[in-house]
């Protein structure tokens, strides 16, 4: 059974930096999980994608991140990583990672981050 779990998410100060984790039960730098990504979703929104990472290493980032977060990976913890600084009050929300494993997509059950004034 394929399982991501997210933590570390909390309450930071606007301008504060946080790192969220994503530990799973799948070889994340594996050829067979092609894609992993964070996203988020604030109440009444919809789902956004902030970041991502191929197997092969390449990362893509949303503008309204671009700069201030940072994907990465530490496969010998099969554990995916969000460093975030510059937070925004408007940057609180539920965070999710997912990640592409032999063509499913699979959900962590997300971290709420919340930004403070």
């Amino acid at each position: 059974q394929v399982q991501l779990v997210e933590s570390g998410g909390g309450t930071v100060q606007a301008g504060g930096s946080l790192r969220l984790s994503c530990t799973t039960s799948i070889p994340i730098n594996d050829f067979n999980t092609n894609f992993m990504a964070w996203y988020r979703q604030a109440p009444g929104k919809q789902r956004e994608l902030l970041a991502t990472m191929t197997n092969g290493g390449h990362t893509t980032y949303t503008d309204v991140v671009k700069g201030r977060f940072t994907i990465s990976l530490d496969d010998s913890k099969n554990t995916l990583y969000l460093d975030m600084k510059g937070m925004r009050p408007e940057e609180s929300a539920v965070y999710y990672c997912s990640a592409c494993h032999w063509g499913s997509d699979y959900w962590g059950q997300g971290t709420q981050v919340t930004v403070s004034l």
